[in-house]
């Protein structure tokens, strides 16, 4: 699920940043995401990923070091260089709602299935363009760096049509979901029989992987807009816990994992309580972050709303 776990993330920072220029202009933008984003990264930098190190140079008994490194946080420093590039053209979208741009945009959504092509053709072009060695290797790589570029600039301009987009994503939600499982079974079929070269170029192989990624999001999108787009209390802790639970959960993995893997007992065993472990720990953490006012800011959290 990698190929489009890590895309759709950059699509709803792109939506974020929209939701907050509503009330922001240009300047303001830069200041609440510096403080939501670049904070936190600069934190996890220097006082949460360098566990991973610890941790992992502990369990294979190797000689331990202090590495600041943005680790399982370097979507954090793409995110803010997009902010960076694009707060200008973003402030411009913003003051002219209707601009050529987004009318031709809406014009091609609001026909059927055109939402697909607008979505998924700046994907598949990067996958031709940059040709990555390995699709779902996006950390620090060039092909990450552009794929997300292009997925977080989607997302502020799919959700700046509100309403057209919606509806245009709620249309296609079954269509999208069959052809991205029916290119998964193509992708996993030819993961399986490798022997045979079912699909030998590599070329033909990104493109069809980047077109599954597209469909995958915007089939996910399309089923929570019908039935996720209501109150719900769990989906509002959630949404709240999702940025800390994340800055948090490797090194707690790691920690989980190497307790764990000690013991004498069925893989499957260790797997559940790895699991279990991992997120009741990370959301006990949390429950402590969020009750402490000069500690929430450093997980990108907003300081007013603590309790």
């Amino acid at each position: 699920i990698n190929i489009w776990r890590i895309p759709i993330l950059f699509v709803v920072s792109g939506m974020g940043a929209r939701f907050a220029m509503e009330r922001r202009d240009w300047s303001n933008l830069l200041s609440d995401r510096s403080l939501r984003i670049f904070v936190p990264l600069l934190f996890g930098m220097l006082f949460i990923v360098p566990f991973n190190f610890i941790i992992f140079n502990y369990y294979y008994k190797k000689e331990q070091f202090y590495l600041p490194h943005p680790g399982h946080l370097w979507f954090l420093l793409f995110i803010f260089f997009y902010v960076l590039i694009f707060c200008a053209l973003f402030n411009y979208f913003k003051k002219h709602p209707e601009n050529m741009f987004y009318r031709f945009i809406k014009s091609i959504i609001n026909k059927p299935l055109g939402l697909i092509p607008v979505f998924a053709l700046p994907i598949v072009l990067e996958a031709i363009l940059i040709q990555p060695r390995d699709y779902p290797v996006f950390a620090l790589t060039l092909h990450g760096l552009i794929l997300g570029m292009i997925c977080f600039f989607s997302g502020f301009v799919l959700v700046s049509l509100k309403e057209d987009f919606w509806i245009a994503v709620r249309k296609i939600k079954l269509i999208t979901l069959g052809l991205a499982f029916s290119l998964y079974l193509v992708r996993s079929y030819n993961g399986i029989i490798t022997e045979s070269d079912f699909i030998s170029s590599s070329l033909i192989v990104n493109v069809l992987t980047g077109f599954e990624s597209a469909n995958w999001m915007l089939a996910v999108f399309g089923f929570g807009a019908a039935f996720l787009n209501k109150p719900s209390k769990l989906l509002t802790y959630l949404s709240s816990a999702v940025y800390p639970v994340y800055i948090v959960h490797l090194p707690v993995q790691m920690l989980c994992s190497s307790l764990v893997f000690q013991l004498g007992i069925p893989a499957i065993f260790k797997l559940i309580i790895v699991l279990v472990g991992t997120f009741a720990l990370s959301f006990a953490i949390y429950e402590i972050i969020k009750r402490i006012k000069w500690v929430r800011f450093l997980f990108g959290m907003k300081i007013k709303s603590a309790r």
